[in-house]
């Protein structure tokens, strides 16, 4: 069984199942990104880039090169278990990115299936992390965050390390909507993150694409899940 806990500190959640459990989730990711037919298309590029890291992580999962147990977290059941630690924002906006490339490719019962175990148990470790964080919260499961944003992905690099820096726990936690706020479309922050990445660009001499977040700053490694 597939099911999702929020890691100690608050960064994010723990992904956890089966080899079979986590390989069913990684076959459905792989069918809604890198489609060669729209590959250059504005928009999709970006969406394939934030999928991709994503992908990532439950391929390593499955591998058994990320977290490992021998008993079900839920049940205790015993058995071999395997598992990745990703944050709430990299996470959330995956989430909206396969959905969205979902609208444009052809789908069966049990893509949706997995997308809605997926959803079920974001929101059921959101709640099991902090009631009063997660009421503000879980509107982003579904389509609060924009998935037709041309540079999804640099939206979410940039919220993911402002809720780094607030250093997790529920206090950080609680925050979290405020600053999905950028990702939701029209907003002042997510026009004003716009206009800050079009400045950027014409002051780089270059597309928006191109542009790298600067977190050189940030030690990922020493973050306190």
């Amino acid at each position: 069984m597939l099911y999702i806990i929020p890691t100690k500190h608050g960064l994010g959640l723990e992904i956890w199942g089966t080899y079979d459990d986590l390989n069913n989730f990684y076959e459905v990711v792989a069918k809604f990104w890198n489609n060669e037919d729209k590959i250059n298309q504005k928009g999709f590029d970006n969406r394939d880039t934030l999928i991709s890291g994503f992908s990532y992580e439950i391929r390593k999962a499955k591998e058994g090169n990320r977290l490992k147990t021998d008993r079900n977290h839920l049940t205790y059941e015993e058995d071999s278990y395997l598992g990745v630690q990703i944050s709430w924002v990299h996470f959330l906006f995956s989430l909206t990115a396969l959905k969205f490339n979902m609208r444009y490719a052809e789908t069966n019962k049990f893509d949706i299936s997995q997308i809605l175990v997926i959803e079920f148990w974001l929101e059921k470790a959101m709640y099991s992390y902090d009631v009063v964080g997660a009421a503000h919260l879980t509107g982003f499961i579904e389509d609060a965050i924009y998935g037709g944003n041309k540079y999804i992905y640099h939206y979410m690099r940039s919220i993911n390390l402002d809720y780094f820096k607030l250093g997790g726990g529920k206090k950080a936690f609680r925050k979290l909507p405020g600053l999905l706020k950028r990702a939701v479309y029209y907003t002042e922050e997510y026009k004003d993150y716009e206009s800050f990445l079009t400045a950027e660009a014409k002051r780089l001499n270059c597309e928006i694409s191109e542009l790298e977040l600067s977190d050189s700053d940030f030690d990922y490694e020493t973050v306190k899940w």
